[in-house]
């Protein structure tokens, strides 16, 4: 393993002299070693590599960048560390999303038609339409989608990072030019770390204020208040098992879970499971949900959107009555 160690992080070193370098051959020679020597270099070469990696992307060309990304998205996965390699990424992400929406512009200007797949290759044809670089940020999405997921699954990241906004508006304006949803990205943006919620359930006129972290969609949510809720003996109904909240938190799998509410917006309208935290409305500067029946039973495997990132809701306190009402005078009977 030391062997196989030296001899990526040797790769890694070519490949850093020859994109310094711009010797394009001699990063390609280096690059094809890189990958060939991953395989037995081990958790500590990985986690010295993904900074490395991550600093040469401004560097790279348009087309292998995306590969790079994808590469120092593993060593964090590896252990690399995530707040070292994010800043490069993301703000390389930018770029190519920036490039994937000027494709798309130039697509529809020179005849439009169905935008070519993202898996598969940019032919002369598509690059004589749309020129390099916008071409090669459409085609390269997927891969900075991965890498970007897997600087987000750290909680440092979502909390530190500059320009996730700017990121997630350049997703949205490609996928509503697209019709491609980018639906990992867009929820990983999105998720929300030391969050205030706060829970009225309807029929026994009680609230709660909980605090959230990590939860990538609402069917994640819906189990952990279950979990929290139910389990903790404040709300009547079937709580989730041991193995159904770990699966949830930090355990790794699904396991099949059953609906215990109908969560519903201040406003009466449904929030579905399919959707995710922010689908929770703010009503004077803390998020608001209501709890209902659910209508009907509803079963999923119970687990996390975001294989590797950590979930966690916790309850703050039980709210008093007086301060529970306050909350239910802003808001209005569930909508059929």
């Amino acid at each position: 393993m030391i062997f196989g160690k030296k001899k990526f992080l040797a790769a890694v070193g070519d490949f850093e002299n020859a994109v310094h370098a711009q010797d394009q051959a001699a990063a390609e020679q280096a690059f094809g070693r890189l990958r060939q020597t991953s395989a037995k270099a081990g958790d500590r070469a990985f986690q010295e590599a993904g900074p490395r990696l991550a600093a040469l992307l401004p560097s790279v060309p348009h087309g292998p960048r995306a590969t790079v990304a994808v590469i120092a998205g593993a060593c964090v996965e590896r252990g690399a560390d995530a707040s070292a390699c994010a800043p490069w990424i993301l703000a390389s992400a930018r770029e190519a999303f920036a490039a994937a929406e000027d494709f798309c512009a130039r697509w529809a200007d020179t005849g439009g038609g169905e935008l070519p797949d993202l898996g598969d290759e940019p032919t002369e044809e598509i690059i004589g339409r749309t020129g390099l670089e916008p071409a090669m940020g459409w085609f390269t999405l997927p891969q900075w989608e991965m890498a970007c997921v897997a600087m987000l699954n750290d909680p440092a990241v979502r909390r530190k990072s500059e320009g996730t906004a700017e990121l997630l508006e350049a997703v949205g304006r490609v996928a509503e030019a697209s019709g491609h949803e980018f639906k990992c990205l867009a929820y990983a943006l999105r998720v929300l770390d030391d969050e205030p919620l706060v829970v009225l359930h309807r029929a026994t006129g009680t609230g709660y204020a909980l605090r959230m972290s990590g939860i990538g969609d609402n069917f994640q949510l819906h189990t952990l208040l279950a979990g929290v809720l139910i389990g903790g003996k404040h709300l009547p109904g079937r709580a989730p098992s041991a193995g159904e909240i770990a699966v949830c938190t930090d355990a790794p799998g699904q396991v099949a879970t059953e609906g215990s509410f109908n969560l519903v917006a201040p406003d009466g309208t449904w929030i579905f499971n399919e959707g995710d935290p922010t689908d929770v409305p703010l009503v004077d500067g803390t998020r608001l949900l209501v709890l209902d029946a659910p209508p009907y039973q509803r079963t999923w495997p119970a687990g996390r959107f975001f294989p590797g990132m950590r979930g966690d809701l916790v309850l703050d306190r039980v709210l008093d009555a007086a301060e529970a009402a306050s909350w239910f005078a802003k808001v209005q009977p569930a909508k059929k």
